[in-house]
């Protein structure tokens, strides 16, 4: 029989803030019965939507677009309690006097960018001008006031290059907690519905394997973070930090803060304010 037709197609970001959903799959050998598709944040959740994917990542604001199709796993999130230190606003200006300024997007994920967006209007009440470029921190402040950059570039920026030219550095999910007193959550994991109904076990299985990934890294997070920091630009104690920083849990509250984001944001984005979302449930 050919096997890798019914392995389960599974996403994974290419991005330090999922090593620790994926490190333990390695381990505990759960890897070999996947399918795995590595990319960005926002190529993954395409791919989840169009089908090429059965499960994986997908962003939040992608996910919220397409709720009828998706179910998400419980548990298991990439998200912020407070400091994310990977989703920031670096800005040569304070963010209040940033009305009509230019704005580049290092990034087309949605959720980050739609998040900027909301503080920038909604809390400090500037409306600048939006343009996207590539994620380097020195060329977009050639031609902007500030950035908005995710993921690895963010914390390069953030940690290495803000600092050098002397640009300040505004955290998105602080600003969000400061602003709400609620956590974040930048993505979710989700298998497409119509895959949940033809393959229920392997989904749970799947499910069951991130879950005892994520607590086996968490549970090793110095030996992970060494590790990592042989292949990246930052150190093992950093690393662990940042590690140690997200927040991957999807319960009750988190479940209240994408409510709240989807009430503020929803009509305006393409999706009801009052989404629902599904749950895988055990």
């Amino acid at each position: 029989m050919d096997n890798s037709r019914i392995r389960p197609r599974v996403g994974h970001i290419q991005f330090l803030n999922c090593l620790p959903l994926y490190w333990g799959l390695a381990r505990t050998g759960t890897l070999l019965n996947l399918e795995l598709t590595k990319d960005t944040p926002e190529k993954l959740s395409e791919r989840l939507i169009a089908g090429d994917l059965d499960i994986g990542p997908v962003t939040l604001v992608e996910f919220l677009k397409n709720a009828d199709d998706l179910v998400a796993f419980p548990d298991i999130a990439v998200g912020c309690d407070g400091p994310v230190m990977s989703c920031v606003i670096v800005s040569q200006l304070p963010l209040d006097r940033l009305d009509g300024a230019r704005v580049a997007l290092g990034s087309t994920s949605r959720t980050s960018v739609r998040l900027a967006q909301l503080l920038l209007q909604e809390r400090f009440g500037v409306t600048p001008e939006y343009f996207t470029c590539p994620p380097d921190l020195g060329a977009m402040m050639l031609e902007a006031d500030a950035a908005v950059l995710i993921g690895d570039a963010a914390l390069r920026a953030s940690l290495h290059d803000a600092p050098r030219l002397g640009l300040a550095v505004h955290d998105l999910g602080a600003l969000w907690k400061e602003w709400t007193g609620l956590p974040f959550v930048f993505a979710v994991w989700a298998a497409r519905r119509d895959y949940l109904e033809r393959e229920p076990e392997l989904t749970r299985r799947v499910h069951e394997a991130f879950l005892a990934s994520r607590d086996l890294s968490l549970e090793e997070v110095t030996k992970v973070a060494e590790q990592a920091a042989r292949w990246e630009a930052f150190d093992a104690e950093l690393l662990e930090r940042y590690f140690t920083t997200l927040d991957f849990r999807f319960g009750p509250e988190q479940l209240g803060a994408v409510a709240e984001f989807a009430r503020r944001v929803g009509p305006t984005t393409g999706f009801p304010a009052d989404v629902t979302v599904n749950l895988l449930e055990a």
